[in-house]
């Protein structure tokens, strides 16, 4: 079925292609209305979301008329909350969120992510200006959610959590902002301050053009189940934990 000019006309003012040279193009969507509510937590985000384009000759409208054979259903595509004058104000709070499908959809106690992505929404709305980026190919620090049910046995018997990506033939780590940094560029020039724990994370976004003054730490939910995880985080992949978390029994 054949996307009517009506269609085009109301999305094609919310789409834009970000341009680099040397790189594949990105489509960025957005802004969405989107109302959110967790507990006692409500906020209205502003949601967007890109993908990666083949060619060099891309524009909206064969974007959208190639969208029912694209089959991205069976693909990854990563998007953000924006949350306040994102654009124009000097001091917003930056999250880069790898995708977690155990911890942040079902709720797993083997890692903090679900405490992080949650937490990290909350700070950004306290403060009044934030995004949060959610990086939809960064399941198991880039290896892919197959393979990290295979790290997660590994683990059951004694790896943590870098052994076990290791042991598999993967680096620790092959997790690429690039895209994402391409995206922030696009919606905010100025500097901002990046929520995490990792100091590695904030040097590798950097190397890819992150305008960041600072950045702050997100230690908690610590459980008997991930306190092996949370500290071979410190011990191996340089995470710098300013305050202690507190144990949830």
């Amino acid at each position: 079925m054949k996307i009517t000019e009506q269609t085009k006309s109301i999305l094609i003012d919310k789409m834009s292609i970000l341009k680099t040279p040397g790189k594949a193009d990105i489509c960025l969507v957005g802004p969405v209305n989107l109302p959110v509510e967790q507990g006692d937590f409500s906020a209205v985000f502003q949601w967007y979301t890109w993908l990666e384009l083949d060619g060099t000759d891309n524009d909206k409208e064969a974007v959208l008329e190639s969208l029912p054979e694209a089959n991205l259903a069976f693909g990854q595509q990563s998007s953000v909350l924006v949350y306040g004058d994102f654009k124009e104000s000097k001091d917003a709070l930056v999250r880069m969120h790898s995708i977690c499908h155990t911890g942040d959809i079902f709720g797993s106690k083997r890692c903090d992510c679900g405490y992080q992505l949650h937490q990290s929404m909350k700070m950004i709305a306290e403060h009044g200006c934030g995004a949060l980026f959610y990086l939809a190919d960064h399941e198991g620090r880039g290896i892919g959610l197959f393979s990290k049910s295979l790290a997660y046995l590994l683990q059951q018997e004694g790896y943590d959590t870098v052994e076990a990506n290791q042991a598999l033939g993967f680096a620790d780590d092959t997790r690429s902002y690039e895209g994402a940094t391409r995206v922030l560029r696009e919606l905010r020039e100025h500097p901002v301050t990046l929520i995490t724990n990792n100091p590695k994370k904030l040097d590798a976004l950097m190397k890819h053009g992150l305008a960041a003054k600072d950045h702050i730490p997100l230690w908690g939910g610590l459980t008997e189940d991930n306190s092996f995880y949370l500290d071979t985080k410190v011990k191996k992949s340089g995470h710098i934990p300013l305050n202690k978390p507190t144990l949830i029994v």
